[in-house]
Order: C-alpha cells, then sequence, then structure tokens
C-alpha cells in the first residue's frame, strides 16, 4: 500500500485535502500490460506485453487491455474463498492496549459491511470470498532478526513462525508481522508503502503473508499517523486502515494474478486513502466506520459491482 505523497501535510488541512495528497504512482505506458505488485502500484508484465506485441499473441494482449465493466478485470488466479484466518505475528516490543487494538480489528471485522465489498469478488467459478474473517491465532518475535528489515527477512519471520511450531500452517490464512515503531522495513516503508503483501511457498505450501509496521516514528505523516486518533494511539490506529487495505487486497488477488485493473491496482489500491464520509468521535477523532464497540477509521475499498466504486460498505 502506497505512501501519502505530501509528507509535509499541514495539521489545518481538511480530510479531504489530506486524502487527495495520494502518490501518484508509476508512469503508465499506455503499450504495456501491467501486474500487481502488492505494493500499491503496478508494474510492467514483460511477459504479457511482448507477447502482445508479436502476432500471434494480439488476442492475449486485447484481453489484459480491456476494460472491465466495474473497472477492475479477473485474470484467472485464485480468489480465497474459504472462511480467512488472520494470524498476527507481533515483531518487537508490543504494548497489552496496543495488541487490544489491532485483535479488536480482527475479531470485528468478519460479517461487516465494509469487508461485505470482498464479496464481490469471486473466482472462475463464481464462487466469491466469504464475509467471514477470523483472528485464529497469535505469536511474539522478541526483534530475531534485528530493527532493519528486508523483504526477504519478512518471509523468513513468517517460515520460522510456522515450522517452530509458534504457529500452524495454513493456506487459508493470512499471516501478519506488524512491526513495533523501532522497526524499519528497508525496501521503502514510509517511502514507498505503508504496508505489502505476498505469497511464497513455505514448509511446501502456498502461504500468503504481508508485512504492516507502526509508522509513528519512521512515517508519520506519510502513513495517516493523526492525533486524536479513533483508539488513542494514532501509530496503531494507522496500522488498523492497512490491516485492513492489505488483507482485502490478499483474499481478492492471493497470488498477485486474480483481480487488478489495468495499470496493476488492486481493489484496495484504488481507494487509497479515501476515506468517504466521516464523523467526529466523543475525543474528537476523525472515523469512518463503528464496529466490535470501537470507532475507527479505515480506507475504503473498491465494490467490484455497479460499475464500480470506492465505499465503506456493500
Amino acid at each position: 500500500m502506497k505512501v501519502l505523497s505530501k509528507v509535509s501535510i499541514a495539521i489545518g488541512l481538511s480530510l479531504a485535502s489530506l486524502v487527495a495528497a495520494q502518490a501518484a504512482g508509476v508512469q503508465h505506458d499506455p503499450e504495456a500490460v501491467y501486474k500487481p505488485t502488492g505494493r500499491g502500484h503496478g508494474e510492467i508484465d514483460e511477459q504479457a506485453t511482448a507477447a502482445g506485441k508479436s502476432n500471434s499473441g494480439q488476442a492475449q494482449f486485447s484481453a489484459a487491455k480491456a476494460a472491465a465493466s466495474n473497472g477492475i478485470t479477473y485474470h484467472g488466479g485464485p480468489v480465497m474463498t474459504a472462511n480467512t484466518n488472520v494470524y498476527y505475528i507481533w515483531y518487537g516490543t508490543w504494548t497489552t492496549t496496543q495488541k487490544n487494538i489491532l485483535i479488536a480489528l480482527a475479531q470485528g471485522l468478519g460479517g461487516t459491511p465494509i469487508y461485505n465489498i470482498n464479496t464481490t469478488y469471486k473466482n472462475s467459478a463464481g464462487v466469491g470470498v466469504k464475509n467471514v474473517v477470523t483472528l485464529a491465532a497469535q505469536s511474539s518475535d522478541n526483534y530475531s532478526l534485528g530493527k532493519s528489515l528486508t523483504d526477504a527477512n519478512i518471509k523468513t519471520i513468517v517460515s520460522n513462525a510456522i515450522a517452530g511450531g509458534a504457529l500452524p500452517k495454513d493456506t487459508n490464512g493470512v499471516y501478519f508481522v506488524l512491526t513495533a515503531p523501532d522497526v524499519n522495513e528497508t525496501s521503502g516503508f514510509g517511502t514507498q508503502y505503508c504496508g505489502w503483501h505476498d505469497h511464497a511457498t513455505i514448509s511446501g505450501s502456498d502461504i500468503k503473508y504481508s508485512f504492516v509496521g507502526n509508522p509513528a516514528t519512521i512515517a508519520p505523516a506519510g502513513c495517516g499517523v493523526k492525533s486524536p486518533s479513533p483508539n488513542g494511539d494514532g501509530g496503531v490506529d494507522a496500522m488498523t486502515s492497512v490491516v485492513y487495505h492489505e488483507l482485502s487486497e490478499t483474499v481478492s488477488d492471493p497470488d498477485l494474478n486474480a483481480w487488478y485493473d489495468s495499470t496493476g491496482n488492486e481493489n484496495a489500491d484504488k481507494c487509497a486513502w479515501k476515506f468517504g464520509t466521516t464523523f467526529k468521535t466523543s475525543s474528537g477523532a476523525t472515523a469512518n466506520v463503528t464496529f466490535n464497540s470501537r470507532n475507527w477509521l479505515l480506507q475504503q475499498n473498491w465494490v467490484n459491482a455497479g460499475g464500480g466504486y470506492c465505499s465503506l460498505s456493500y
């Protein structure tokens, strides 16, 4: 998930101005076919583009470039159609209060109108994502790989948790590596993205996983840290929006070959940093949805119906 492009946003700006300041993304070649990266932008699909420029590949190229009726296209890959199990790996130092915010998110998200948006994404058999999310298990990692992590380290943290028995191996699961504010992800946390998702063969199975860092220290403006915030912790509240964003993209495009648009944007990317109608909480924080006895400020998601649109519910 991409960062806000203007990292020196004045506190007095309206929310509408804030969310309009999102990253412009990569420059798009109209002659190329794009695929998602899981990081808030697409990249050129070299194989599909090359095939499209040959006579034999014109049909494939045209299909890949065709506009979808809802603004997003199915490319044939798997969709997560079973009940979704969320696994949290708490990397670094976390307080109980901080954990409880993210736990409440995962425990309350299933069955809500905002998560129901993901049910509009179906596989080749017409079976869609279920509006069911379970926080299946959690584990802790006390800086096993230090405080400066690479993409490969994130995969290793997930792999170690599974191989060591801290978490079960679950192909219907999404494993979130949640890092404390003193941990950096060196491939671009806070400058290129606020979180990302990917998949890999781990212990012989296709495992879906995601990185979401606490941006309170490294990227407070670029990743949406606000004060006051709905649950009283600006960094963790910012993470909740990214967790929802990455989870939505993972269930609809787990292997990065299912649902995305002509520029490689996945469903939540199409609504990045758009919050819709908001309200003020008793603490003065801005929020837009309520569930599990808490208020939240979550980014909208793309509804794959009715022509396609960003929304907080379906």
